[in-house]
């Protein structure tokens, strides 16, 4: 757990910072409960019931994070009339990444001409999206970057195990961007929660790839390279943290509740999303949900949804917005900022 000296605990301060663009990928495919009918013994009345999902997006196998993730940030660029050589750091959260090596990031700062660019992968799971939105505040509030692009991209489907009926249903594909910059008279991002359980490891959890169990013919065999997942214990963490980071985070943003404009939360399980909803008290339809149509897409989930939300209209000048996720490791981050 985050103790009382980590940096989620600290006084936000510096110059404010604002998400000034967003924009979003999703593949053409689409994989209906249908569809997954016709794969493994499951049905649409199953998985809806479970989960919420109706449908998810399917990346072409020729198609890497990467090229996902340029199409999204190209997008946030020009919804933020910024051109790429001007962005100063360049942030993919991300757990399906291109390769080991080098960072998603470079591949594709050089898809979209971000050339001035610093680039880094962060490794946050489903909450990768926030935890790089606190990282790009730092670099900013501090004067250490001007404009910071965060992109949240995964490709599930090539780490998902289509004979296991518990985890295939839940995955998608999909890519989500932000530029924030500050920008004076607006409060933009007002504070952050991040945290992680390092003892929750074992539940959610890609195990093979890595140096513990590096490829070979057997652990390809034993299908040690998809996702893995102990489906109650997960469900229980969520409901748990997702509630207790909401809460810590408005008490610390001296923000009650009911000022919340919209909640935009990881798109996991229609269920959460409805608990989180009761223990803050909140009526559903401040809640921004697409995963009927997505399903669990990790770090893109977030930055899917707000870019999302904004383009639709539900989000307003000087509303406040509540972002917040949980993800694998265990982790778990809030955001609040005043759109």
């Amino acid at each position: 757990m985050s103790t009382p000296s980590s940096p989620s605990k600290q006084k936000e301060m510096g110059r404010p910072v604002s998400i000034v663009g967003t924009g979003s990928f999703l593949p053409r495919r689409v994989l209906t409960n249908a569809d997954l009918e016709k794969i493994v013994d499951t049905s649409d009345e199953w998985i809806t019931t479970r989960t919420g999902i109706k449908e998810r997006r399917i990346a072409q196998p020729n198609k890497a994070t990467s090229d996902m993730a340029a199409e999204a940030a190209l997008k946030a660029l020009q919804d933020a009339k910024i051109g790429a050589e001007e962005v100063d750091l360049l942030i993919c959260a991300t757990i399906t990444p291109d390769m080991p090596f080098p960072s998603t990031a470079c591949f594709i700062q050089k898809k979209i001409g971000a050339h001035n660019a610093a680039c880094f992968d962060i490794g946050a799971a489903c909450s990768g999206f926030l935890y790089a939105l606190k990282v790009a505040k730092q670099f900013i509030a501090t004067g250490a970057a001007e404009t910071v692009l965060v992109i949240g991209a995964e490709k599930l489907s090539s780490a998902v195990d289509w004979t296991d009926r518990n985890t295939c249903v839940l995955f998608g594909d999909a890519a989500g961007a932000a530029v924030l910059r500050s920008v004076p008279g607006r409060r933009g991002v007002i504070a952050t929660e991040m945290g992680s359980d390092g003892r929750q490891t074992d539940i959610l959890c890609l195990p093979g790839g890595g140096s513990k169990h590096p490829i070979t013919a057997e652990n390809i065999v034993d299908k040690l390279h998809t996702i893995k997942m102990a489906g109650k214990e997960t469900y229980k963490f969520a409901v748990t943290v997702m509630q207790s980071a909401a809460l810590k985070l408005l008490k610390k943003a001296g923000v009650d509740s009911s000022e919340i404009a919209l909640v935009i939360p990881h798109q996991a399980n229609l269920r959460i999303i409805e608990s989180l909803a009761d223990k803050l008290d909140l009526p559903r339809e401040k809640f921004f949900v697409n995963l009927d149509k997505y399903g669990n897409t990790s770090a893109a989930s977030v930055a899917v949804a707000l870019d999302e939300a904004s383009k639709s209209g539900r989000l307003k000048s000087g509303d406040l917005v509540l972002l917040v996720a949980f993800g694998a490791g265990l982790t778990w981050a809030a955001t609040i900022l005043e759109w």
